[in-house]
């Protein structure tokens, strides 16, 4: 019983990190569509994110995060599921996008899937 109150809880924190990431993400797309420059404002790219979640299901949860967050997409994962490919509008510092999807969304689902 505690340990299903405390997936619980995991759970409904990861939905509130995800809230929090869409909200700015939005944002921060809102304001790249209405830069004048817009060309010097993108530097879309793909970004190869090495997995450090393993199964199906935490996968899938963190590709689909990343889908419905504005400004990046999940494009593949690859055959021996280490790399999940993404797309970003803005991919100027890969390590930054890679950093930033490991702390908002792959820790919270490590937890939720250990």
């Amino acid at each position: 019983m505690i340990r299903l109150i405390g997936k619980f809880g995991l759970v409904v924190g990861l939905l509130g990190l995800f809230l929090r990431e869409l909200g700015a993400s939005a944002f921060r797309v809102g304001v790249l569509a209405l830069t004048p420059d817009l060309e010097k404002a993108l530097s879309p790219g793909l970004i190869d994110y090495p997995l450090t979640v393993r199964s199906d299901a935490a996968i899938t949860l963190l590709a689909n995060l990343i889908t419905l967050t504005p400004g990046t997409l999940s494009v593949d994962v690859s055959a021996d599921r280490r790399l999940l490919h993404i797309h970003a509008l803005v991919a100027r510092d890969p390590e930054a996008v890679i950093a930033s999807i490991r702390q908002t969304f792959e820790r919270p689902i490590e937890a939720l899937f250990s």
